[in-house]
């Protein structure tokens, strides 16, 4: 799925979201509001991880939308 369509039906998402990234809150999710350089730096922030790694796991979840 493009980006485009996930950032158009963010709230639909943010469900999917949480259940890969159980600790990002709906205040995160909110801030994010589907921008996906928003995500990556809350995935790496949260889990504290590299942004490589973050980028590639919002890549890997977003192949199986």
């Amino acid at each position: 799925m493009n980006w485009d369509r996930v950032e158009g039906n963010w709230k639909q998402m943010t469900g999917k979201v949480k259940e890969k990234w159980g600790k990002l809150t709906d205040d995160h999710l909110t801030q994010i509001n589907g921008k996906r350089d928003q995500l990556v730096g809350r995935v790496q922030e949260a889990y504290g991880v590299s942004r490589d790694e973050a980028d590639r796991q919002v890549s890997d979840w977003e192949r199986t939308l």
